[in-house]
């Protein structure tokens, strides 16, 4: 039987650690991981950048000090954009060869406006289209390194509601982050989500959320 806490890992962005620009400031790496490994969790996820180092070997060595492993990352990716495919797929093979090296395992994507973050707008159905294409684009970019891709519906990306979900989920075969707190400001019962899609789910983020003010983080306020 696996051991429950060999399943069970960390995020920086637990401890303010966010990769959203211009979020705020980070506290130091080895505070951040020494609590982490105070808690017994043996692997973390990479955090924004520059929490971790982006050389593979360092980045092993110093989690190495603290008796953890990497267990994926963060990737923040803009896919509906025709003209920014071949950036895309090269942010995405970067990304995937730096976990690949690192030992790590999940590939968790977002998918966003701009590198920005700027709000999102609504898709016409060929901006859509390329979107769910790219999804399997990435697939294949994570299959040939060994990943897993796993989608984060996330607030202010293009898929942050409940029809964004809805529409994602029934147009690919793409399996899901079930970030708890996300899924439930965007109005999806992640319980429910869990039940029905359980074979959908290759990834979770455990997270409480205060749903007095979801509905102003949901407008953008």
């Amino acid at each position: 039987m696996t051991n429950l806490m060999s399943r069970v890992a960390s995020a920086p962005i637990s401890w303010g650690i966010c990769e959203v620009p211009g979020w705020g400031a980070m506290l130091p790496t080895a505070r951040v991981l020494g609590e982490m490994a105070s808690l017994g969790l043996p692997a973390t996820e990479l955090g924004a950048p520059g929490f971790l180092p982006a050389d593979p070997e360092a980045l092993k060595a110093e989690l190495a000090e603290f008796d953890m492993t990497l267990i994926g990352g963060f990737t923040p990716l803009v896919l509906h954009d025709r003209g920014r495919r071949e950036s895309t797929i090269a942010t995405a093979k970067a990304a995937a060869a730096l976990f690949q090296r690192a030992g790590a395992s999940e590939f968790v994507s977002a998918v966003v406006m701009d590198e920005g973050w700027s709000v999102p707008r609504a898709l016409d159905a060929d901006k859509m289209h390329h979107l769910v294409e790219m999804l399997g684009v990435i697939d294949e970019i994570c299959n040939a390194h060994g990943l897993q891709q796993v989608l984060h519906p996330h607030v202010q990306t293009l898929i942050e509601t409940a029809s964004d979900v809805q529409r994602v989920f029934d147009s690919c075969d793409v399996k899901w982050c079930l970030d708890t707190g996300h899924l439930a400001i965007g109005g999806v019962d992640p319980v429910a989500f869990a039940r029905q899609s359980a074979d959908r789910v290759g990834h979770v983020h455990l997270k409480d959320v205060n749903m007095s003010m979801a509905g102003a983080v949901l407008r953008h306020e």
